[in-house]
């Protein structure tokens, strides 16, 4: 039997690239995923092309689409095991030369987006004893330029991961985090021009140098399914990082 077999899952931001590969590791190994996106199309040919059990879209910054979008997943699903937050963006800028605006959008979708979601699923994840995996990154435990005000929105997540970690386990559920680096998606895509004239280094000899290769979306589900499994029972308020050793490294 595989190790998600009957898990009922909730991902955000599944769409395409990482959320998408989760909901679909998930799927193959035998949860029934809900797949979920503010990009209503994408989703629903997300959840056709891996057999996903459903979807329900919202985006996240609304905490009415957030409470409903779970609340339909549960009555598709007849319950709740997994969230997965997964939604998120990214801002490319000299911090100080951000607007606020900006920033106040920021926040609002990789902060408040995973709070409100948190805390819509935590009623139904407490009849399962089931868990949370957020996706973070290694941005959170380490600054960037041009990256500052998604550093500290995943420096945020992390936090949040573990101080829910901490008040919940006394209710059976576990909270964890995943803090991938560089990997092969549309958003380290849109990042490339600006990392390269900042730092006068062609983008693929500083992975090169720095983590080995990109990483895959395969990758990040791969430890995503792993959290969200039975094996990890005793795994709770962690942060795993998975950079080919970029953060490891002092040169």
């Amino acid at each position: 039997m595989s190790e998600l077999e009957g898990k009922r899952v909730f991902v955000t931001g599944s769409g395409a690239g990482i959320g998408k590969a989760i909901a679909a590791l998930f799927t193959e190994r035998g949860a029934k995923v809900v797949v979920s996106d503010m990009n209503a199309d994408a989703a629903k040919q997300a959840a056709d092309e891996i057999g996903a059990a459903g979807v329900a879209n919202c985006d996240v910054t609304e905490e009415a689409q957030v409470q409903a979008a779970i609340q339909q997943a549960v009555d598709l699903l007849g319950g709740l095991d997994v969230l997965v937050n997964n939604a998120g963006i990214e801002v490319s800028s000299p911090l100080l030369q951000q607007s606020t605006e900006s920033f106040d959008k920021i926040f609002a979708v990789n902060v408040r987006g995973t709070f409100v979601a948190m805390k819509a699923a935590t009623p139904h994840l407490v009849e399962s004893k089931g868990n949370i995996v957020n996706i973070a990154s290694i941005a959170g435990i380490g600054g960037s330029p041009l990256l500052g005000s998604y550093c500290a929105t995943k420096a945020a997540v992390i936090q949040l991961t573990r101080v829910a970690a901490v008040e919940m386990r006394p209710a059976g559920i576990r909270v964890n985090a995943v803090c991938p680096g560089f990997a092969d998606t549309a958003m380290v895509e849109r990042l490339v021009p600006d990392f390269e004239a900042a730092t006068q280094v062609p983008f693929g000899d500083l992975v090169a140098a720095k983590q080995g290769r990109l990483g895959t979306p395969q990758d990040i589900a791969e430890v995503a399914a792993f959290l969200a499994s039975d094996r990890a029972t005793w795994i709770t308020g962690s942060h795993y990082v998975l950079d080919g050793g970029l953060t490891a490294s002092l040169v």
